[in-house]
């Protein structure tokens, strides 16, 4: 195996050495765990850009662990879409890691840092792993490291939201392994490439089954990704949690739409018989009725992480609307708004979080209070953070809205499309435009009380401000970012290639 090779377990293996030796450090040593663990997603993100240049040459490499060869053994996969993702999570986590440190929220329990490099891991080995059934443990790590970081702080409130959200993917992991036993049943295998040879060759009698274990397998994948009608948890735990941990969770609907992406073209295609393209009739009605409801709900939110977590459901909503055609160029367009939608909703959630800093006794409540210390710098931030997540000129979520209109306009469904993306979008504009005056720029009644907390300092607006740089960049450089986009989406759409890689000869 060629050295290069090796790389492709940096991101699984860094965050398991390095969660547990901040949570060694962490009670005697805390200037060496914090030394530890923004020094290791600072490594991480080296790493991700390191496999993403990797990428570049558009080949899918694997990885054995252990030296078992494929199928029998524990695949890691690279490929341009694996590498993108890696980048993304990485990006996210060092920024969202660095406002946790600054803010001082991780020092609201001893386990901050422990369990927010195992949600790395998590994520990192979703993106990665080759075999169904390593990407159920790997939903589980992150899933677990998830629990204990949305209870971050503790309250009532987010201890009654983590119940339900701790209930609600336990369902959703006991669908998943029903999945698996059927798939497991009738292929004698769960290695991904492997699934897309034998689901080919089923026989007649097996057809149903096949599109059973498919529907079930798109219905987990639809609850992480909190699809309409299943998606009620999202708004309610991403509102309770802190927002350092609902930024960082901003990525988690979007592992859903990532498995999506990774197992219909390649495990449900074209070959898939009776559950080739099994999602189809029904992903797009619900990503329709997401991308309404979420901005309706941005409309009618009374707090300002309320407002975030439905902008989340909407631009997942959107996302699903392009990836629901499976088709070359809506594929490239969602990737790209992947990407931005990730960043914008964990950008919202910050800039929640040093409003609500500043704004003492009247926290989030999307209510007219007293000026207080840096109001128009978190209005700014706002106002930038609401353009880019409503998809309004001149950052990113516009070139990403405008990609997924110009790819869908040869489609059957697209004045539907057309219409729920503008008109969610005037609702969006609307809802940011009454929220934003009223926090930024309304003056408080007269009786209204002062404004008591202490002094904040200003280095809290700069990971917010990190990814709103980041959302810019994206934008300047939108023709690189979309020929990348375009040349993943062409290599997600040739499983072929992905299985000749994996399985090579045994084919």
């Amino acid at each position: 195996m060629s050295p290069p090779d090796h790389l492709l377990a940096v991101p699984i293996v860094l965050p398991a050495m390095i969660a547990p030796a901040t949570m060694l450090s962490m009670r005697r040593h805390r200037n060496l765990a914090l030394a530890l663990s923004l020094g290791g997603a600072i490594a991480m993100l080296v790493a991700a850009v390191a496999l993403l240049a990797l990428a570049q040459d558009d080949t899918v490499r694997s990885y054995a662990l252990g030296g078992w060869a494929a199928p029998f053994g524990i695949i890691l996969v690279l490929d341009r879409l694996a590498a993108t993702m890696l980048v993304l999570a990485a990006l996210l986590g060092a920024i969202v890691l660095l406002h946790a440190v600054v803010t001082g929220a991780d020092r609201r329990g001893w386990h901050f840092h422990p369990l927010f490099h195992f949600q790395l891991m998590g994520l990192n080995g979703a993106f990665l792993t080759g075999d169904l059934f390593n990407l159920f443990v790997f939903f589980e790590v992150l899933l677990i490291a998830s629990y204990g970081l949305m209870l971050h702080g503790q309250g009532p409130a987010r201890i009654k939201a983590g119940i339900a959200y701790v209930v609600v993917n336990i369902v959703g992991s006991a669908l998943f392994l029903i999945a698996l036993g059927l798939l497991y049943g009738l292929t004698s295998t769960l290695n991904m490439a492997d699934l897309a040879v034998r689901v080919a060759t089923l026989g007649a009698a097996d057809q149903g089954l096949l599109r059973t274990a498919g529907l079930l397998l798109m219905a987990v994948f639809a609850l992480k990704a909190a699809v309409v009608p299943i998606h009620l948890w999202l708004p309610r735990t991403y509102a309770a949690t802190m927002p350092v941990v609902a930024a960082l969770f901003a990525i988690m609907t979007k592992v859903g739409v990532y498995a999506m992406i990774r197992t219909v073209p390649l495990i449900f295609g074209t070959r898939g018989g009776a559950a080739a393209w099994v999602p189809a009739p029904y992903l797009l009605p619900a990503a329709m009725l997401g991308a309404l409801l979420g901005f309706v709900g941005v409309l009618a939110a009374r707090g300002m992480r309320e407002q975030a977590a439905f902008a989340v459901l909407a631009s997942t909503g959107t996302l699903l609307m392009a990836v629901s055609c499976w088709r070359e160029a809506t594929l490239a367009a969602a990737i790209y708004y992947l990407v931005q939608a990730t960043l914008a909703g964990a950008a919202l959630f910050l800039v929640a979080d040093v409003t609500m800093r500043r704004r003492g006794q009247y926290a989030d409540a999307i209510v007219p209070g007293p000026r207080f210390a840096g109001q128009d710098d978190a209005g700014l931030l706002y106002l930038t953070a609401a353009i880019a997540v409503v998809g309004l000129p001149p950052l990113a979520g516009f070139v990403g809205k405008l990609l997924i209109l110009d790819a869908s306009f040869d489609l059957p469904a697209w004045p539907a499309v057309w219409t729920v993306i503008l008109v969610s979008t005037l609702v969006g504009v609307v809802g940011f435009s009454r929220s934003g005056s009223t926090l930024f720029w309304k003056a408080a009644p007269p009786d209204a009380d002062a404004i008591a907390g202490a002094h904040r300092s200003r280095m809290e607006f700069a990971a917010p401000l990190a990814l709103l740089a980041l959302l810019a960049v994206l934008t300047v450089a939108a023709g690189w970012v979309t020929a990348q986009t375009r040349a993943t989406a062409a290599q997600v759409m040739a499983p072929d290639r992905y299985v000749a890689a994996i399985l090579g000869t045994r084919r």
